[in-house]
């Protein structure tokens, strides 16, 4: 089932490249609570199938990169972008992408957090395995305020602009 609005995010292990050591987090890929990191924050989570793919690529990361300064006026703490893939392949994407701190990139490679929310997308017949739905939530302090899930082939409701005249 869905998560919907007004339920507590699930918890679930992120993992996401650490580029410097510091408290708790040696260098590469480090393993994150979801409860710990959504404590006091707002927080704009989007989902996508896969990194390195047309959409992703091309739309749906660089929509939040260079609109990230309005998130930040809007309140918004962090942005993060989840993908069935692992730490290391979500790392190489920051790389690729020029995300420079503006959006983290969690790979969510067993697909635990994806499931716990319930947006899987069945890609087998497509040789891509169980990915992400793409979609768009906004949460407050663990609790999400609203969801938007794309119906399939579709780009309108999760990207950067939708969820920025969402939030108002």
């Amino acid at each position: 089932m869905t998560i919907q609005s007004g339920q507590a995010l699930p918890n679930a292990t992120l993992y996401e490249y650490v580029h410097e050591e510091s408290a708790g987090c040696a260098i590469g890929p480090n393993a994150f609570q979801v409860s710990d990191l959504v404590r006091g924050k707002k927080i704009v989570i989007f989902g996508l199938p896969g990194a390195f793919t047309p959409t992703c690529s091309a739309k749906h990361v660089p929509g939040f990169v260079s609109h990230h300064d309005e998130f930040t006026a809007k309140g918004v703490d962090e942005i993060w972008c989840v993908s069935v893939n692992d730490a290391f392949v979500m790392d190489a994407w920051r790389r690729e992408m020029g995300v420079n701190g503006t959006v983290r990139l969690f790979g969510d490679g067993s697909a635990e957090f994806s499931k716990a929310v319930g947006l899987t997308l069945d890609l087998t017949g497509r040789g891509l395995g169980l990915r992400s739905n793409r979609y768009a939530m906004f949460v407050d302090n663990g609790i999400v305020q609203w969801v938007q899930v794309e119906e399939p082939g579709q780009f309108a409701v999760s990207s950067a602009e939708a969820v920025l005249s969402r939030l108002g």
